[in-house]
This record gives C-alpha cells, structure tokens and sequence, in this order.
C-alpha cells in the first residue's frame, strides 16, 4: 500500500472510531427502544432540523461566493494528501457533502446546492466565532473546539482560509433571504451597451489553445447558454445579444467580480479560480485582460465611463537575477516573462526614467552604471562609479540617479541623467540600499557595516541627520503623511525577525514589530537566519504593509497606519533530493500600481511568487534566472 493510502486509512478509520463513539453514547443512552428508535439516532437530521451553528432557517449567505470560493476549501488536499471531502462525502457526521458523481472530481450545480444548505446551517451569520464551521478544525489554543477528528489544521484566526470562510459568514445576515443573482436590480446594475461592445465578443475570441467559449456554451444544455449564430454571420444580432445579456446576469454578482461565477468558473484554480472547467482554464490570471474587462463590467462599469474610457496603464515587474548576467521582465497582465535582458553580470539595483525610455541598473562586475534602452534591451552606456555599487533609486524628476557604493568608505554617487555623467559622490557609511522619500526631498542610505541610516537633504546634497541601530540595516521602505510628506521609515535589520519603526519627523525609532512565530524551521539550511525577515514594502495605495519572513518562508501583511496584522502568504518551499525540504528565501517586495497583486522575488526558488492582495492567495509562480532578488515595478502609460 501506497503511503499516501495508508495515510488516508488511517485518518478514516479514526474518524470513524469517533463517530461511532457519538453515536455509541447516543444509542447507549436509548437503551433498548424500539427498533425505529434506534434506526432514527443513526440517522442524520434532516437539514431543517439542524441548528449546530445557530443558523435561521433563511440566511443571506452568498451561495456564488460559497461556490466559487468556500466549496473549493474542502477539496484541498492536507497532511497525508487527506481532503475535508475524503471522510465528510462518506460518513454520518453533521456537515456531510456530496459524494461525486461517476468520474467526476468535483460537484455539479445540483450537489453544491445541497452542499451549501448544509453548510448554512453549520454557521452563524454574521458571527464567525460562533460558527462551527470555523470553530471546529480550529486549534483549541486559537479558540477552536476542543477536539476535531479530522485534526486541526487551522492554527490561527489569522490563516488566509479561516479568514476566508469568516469573512463569508461576517457577510451573512439572519432571517432574510438572499437576492437571486438574476434580479431586476442586477439587469439595472450593469450596463447592457458595455456587455455588448466589450465583454460579448470574447465570447468568440480565439484564445491559444483553447477553443471558444462559444464552442460549446452555445449548445442547449449549458447553464450559461449562449445564442447560436445566424448562419453566415460573425455576430449576434441585438435580439440575440440581450438573451445573452439576460443568461450572463444570472452568472454574475453584481459588484463582485470575486463571487461571480462567470469569472471564477473558468479561471485557473491557482489564479482563485474554481477547481475544474471542462472548457479549460481560459484565464491563467486575474491580471489577463479580457477577465478585467468582465469584471470591469461585474463592477458596474458603464459604456464610455471608468477604466475603459482611456487606456489602462501596463504594469512590468523587473527582476535582476543576481547570479546571472540577465534581467527577467514579467507582464502582470499575463504574468508571463515577455523580455529577458542579457549582458549585465551581477545586476543589482535598477530603477527608471520617469517616461519609461530607459532602465538603469548598478552593475557589481564592472562597477558602473548600465544605461539600458527600454524597447531592445540593448545597453546603450556605462557610466563608470567611485566604487562597487549595490542598490539604487532616482530621484522624482528623473535627472539624478543615485547608486549606493559599498566600500568601507561609502558613498551615495550622483549621476546626471541627461549627460550621463558621475557628477559628485556624498559619503555616508558603507551603502547597501539607498532610496528617495515619497515627498521626493530626501535621499535615505541604509549600511550594514555602519548599522545606520543616513537621511540627505537633496536640495543642498547634504547630510540632514543620521540614526544609529544595534543591528545592521536591511531594506527598508515609507509611510506617507496626507500631504505626501514622509510619516514613518519601517526598517528591516539583521538578527531580526520584523522590522524597526522610525518616526521621520522625530529623527527617532518609535517601535519595533516582531513578525508572529510561524517559524517552519526555515533558514538554517539555507544560511539565512542572520537574515530572518529581508524585503519590505508598502502598497501604492498606502493602506497596507507587506514583510517577508525567510524563517517562516512567508510574506505577512499589515494594514495602515495602525500596524494590525491581517495574514500571510506562504511561499514555495525548495525539495532538495534526498533533503527536508527548504524555503524559497524571499528577497524583495513590489506591487502593480493598483495595489492589487504583490510580487515577490523567492531567491532560492529562482521563482516570482504573486499575491492577492485582498484574499491573500497565490495567483502564480513566475520561474525567472539565478537567484532573483531586487525587483521593481515600471508603469507604461
């Protein structure tokens, strides 16, 4: 027997002792009663009877959002590849699903329904904690029940899938019935033209790989049923369009994309999508831009109004793979590599011109600055430096580009962007990162030698002050004020697991935040526990701050400015052969311009992981070149 097997026997067959125990008790209990007794204590409650989680017999819960984001939960696989659906589809317990038909592996319409009755009553609307639901596989330290048959597999509140099902159930209310999707005001909602024009005709787009969605939704037995084609045409007609417009309403939930089942049902299940689409996975991400245009359209968007009355802007994430001599360029509309730079050994920091012509990047091998024309990816100078460089930044008008130079007598170099020229060096402690502030008025150099961070006044070049730490400075990043003046520094530093708070007004270090111990016994193998937490960055939006843990192999988010913790990713893990395995070592942090998804560069995975922001889920793995770290974001527009 497989161990797999084994560890599925062995997990059914304690869940079925503790089954049998409750229903031993309860039979015990009658005694000898009747046989119809007994034959109704073994059987399970029908569903209007049950109340375990205090659930009314009406509920407002989301059956598309169960659907598409709930159900999926129970089918992923666990320690010993033993899934929730494994022992619930096969025994009388309170929360029982469907068991698949013949050769399927997942439900149909019909089963998830039933599904989701079930589970209506498992929780409490509006009330998470009283839900068992949730409470139930939730450690007893966490605040879970005392015992769960099937283990507990949730170790905190704060896991990105607890966090899921409780915001589900946070959504529900008691006593009133929820809206169908198809209703008058979903038709009011969303905008017949902005279906017609835009969202109707990738219906018929061909897709690499993929036949069209018309290919088979416009069969008669499709739920989401498209009309066929007057023969000879390439179109549909008005009349046509509107029983279209009127089916693709009952697959939507007007305002949330997340929820609909027009979008999740034939997105990729690692983008967020559902589990299996027997028409393919159309969408690999939710960055794809025909997905955007649906859920544009979900939103309310109307014809020639928002996001789709001019261009959207292109978001590439650059990564320099610092072992190689190649930069990887990834499309967050695809999330695909579409460029690789060549030619640059050692590249350490890269930053951009303000019109998105040129990228420059600190070269380590040659100590200069490399000029790299953006469209050809052709070095066009190389500005040489007063020493070997590490990171760089650029200052907000595009004409100074900064590079931190690491020698035990550092310097920030100054570097004209139009003539190309190192025009004057500022010493500071030896630099391992230098930044501009969000207001643009100060540089800030970070040093692992000096253990400091040293802030300079760009207007006079000048030192304005400087901050002494116990522990060498890591990366770091910035909090803006209302009037986009800097509020706060949050600084990494060696030998910690978390980051330093700096006051910028104060000159001071006000705090310090200690990531949550999720430690998976990461960064000893790989040589990294004096370098426990390394890449740091705070979303565009600036409502949320995003901190890598190479010790817990995880990036964990914070929202803004109140420091909450509200989750974590957990990132690719490495399996060495004839090795445990090891972590990814996250490196750097940075987002697409709508704060949307997070990009992270996994070092030791030579990986891209990208996130979620809002649902904290992986939506892809990006491969990319030797030891990936800095990583930045250009916008095109």
């Amino acid at each position: 027997m497989r161990t797999p097997d084994k560890h599925i026997l062995n997990f059914l067959l304690l869940v079925t002792l503790s089954v049998h125990t409750l229903w031993g008790g309860a039979i015990g209990a009658a005694g000898s009663g009747s046989p119809e007794k007994r034959r109704q204590l073994r059987e399970p409650q029908s569903i209007p009877d049950r109340n375990a989680g205090g659930a009314q017999e009406q509920t407002s819960l989301s059956y598309e959002e169960y659907r598409s984001r709930i159900e999926p939960i129970f089918l992923k696989k666990r320690q010993g590849n033993v899934r929730c659906y494994d022992c619930h589809s096969t025994l009388a317990t309170r929360f029982r699903l469907q068991p698949f038909l013949p050769g399927d592996s997942s439900w149909t319409e019909e089963q998830s329904r039933q599904n989701f009755e079930v589970v209506s009553h498992l929780v409490t609307p509006q009330d998470p904690l009283k839900s068992r639901l949730l409470l139930h596989p939730l450690t007893q330290e966490a605040g879970g029940d005392p015992m769960h048959a099937g283990g507990k597999f949730w170790g905190s509140q704060n896991d990105p899938e607890w966090q899921m099902i409780a915001d589900w159930v946070r959504h529900g209310s008691a006593g009133l019935s929820p809206i169908p999707p198809a209703s008058r005001s979903a038709a009011d909602a969303l905008d017949f033209q902005f279906f017609k024009s835009r969202v109707q005709p990738i219906f018929l787009k061909e897709r690499p790989g993929h036949a069209r969605c018309y290919g088979c939704h416009s069969e008669y037995n499709r739920s989401f049923h498209l009309e066929k084609l007057s023969p000879g045409a390439a179109n549909w007609n008005d009349e046509q369009t509107q029983h279209n417009f009127q089916n693709a309403l009952q697959h939507v939930v007007p305002g949330d994309p997340g929820s609909s089942g027009l979008l999740i049902h034939p997105l990729a299940p690692e983008a967020g999508g559902d589990p299996f689409h027997s028409g393919g996975h159309q969408f690999q991400s939710q960055n794809d831009s025909d997905w955007l245009t649906i859920a544009d359209w979900v939103r309310g968007t109307r014809a020639g109004v928002g996001p789709d009355s001019s261009p959207k802007p292109m978001a590439l994430i650059y990564v320099t793979n610092s072992a190689a001599d190649t930069i990887d360029v990834i499309d967050s509309t695809t999330n695909k590599v579409v460029q690789v730079i060549s030619g640059i050994e050692l590249p350490h920091g890269i930053a951009f011109s303000p019109d998105g012509a040129r990228i420059y990047v600190s070269n380590e091998s040659e100590s200069v600055l490399d000029v790299v024309d953006r469209k050809s990816g052709e070095i066009q100078r190389k500005v040489p430096l007063s020493g070997r460089p590490n990171n760089l930044s650029i200052t907000k008008d595009g004409r100074r580009v900064l590079v931190g130079i690491r020698t035990p007598e550092g310097a920030v170099d100054v570097i004209d962007a139009v003539s190309l020229i190192r025009v004057k060096s500022i010493r500071v402690d030896s630099v391992h990162n230098v930044y501009v502030t969000p207001d643009g008025m100060y540089a800030v150099s970070g040093s692992l030698e000096g253990k400091s961070a040293t802030v300079i006044d760009l207007q006079t070049d000048q030192i304005a002050w400087r901050l002494q730490f116990d522990h060498p400075v890591r990366p770091m990043t910035f909090e803006a004020n209302p009037d986009g003046s800097t509020h706060r520094i949050f600084v990494q530093l060696s030998n910690f697991h978390g980051f330093a708070v700096v006051d910028f007004e104060k000159h001071a270090e006000v705090a310090r935040i200690t990531l949550p111990d999720e430690s998976g016994g990461f960064g000893f193998a790989e040589g990294r526990v004096n370098t426990p937490s390394h890449g740091v960055g705070v979303a565009p939006d600036g409502k949320s701050l995003w901190v890598n843990s190479t010790l817990a192999n995880a990036v964990f988010k914070y929202s803004l400015p109140d420091l909450k913790l509200m989750g974590y990713v957990v990132l690719p893990e490495v399996h060495p052969l004839g090795h445990s395995p090891t972590g990814s070592v996250p490196e750097w942090i940075t987002f697409t311009p709508d704060s949307k998804f997070v990009y992270v560069s996994n070092s030791g995975a030579a990986s891209v992981t990208v996130i979620d922001a809002r649902t904290l889920k992986t939506v892809a793995v990006i491969p990319v070149g030797e030891v990936p770290k800095r990583i930045n974001t250009l916008v095109l527009r």
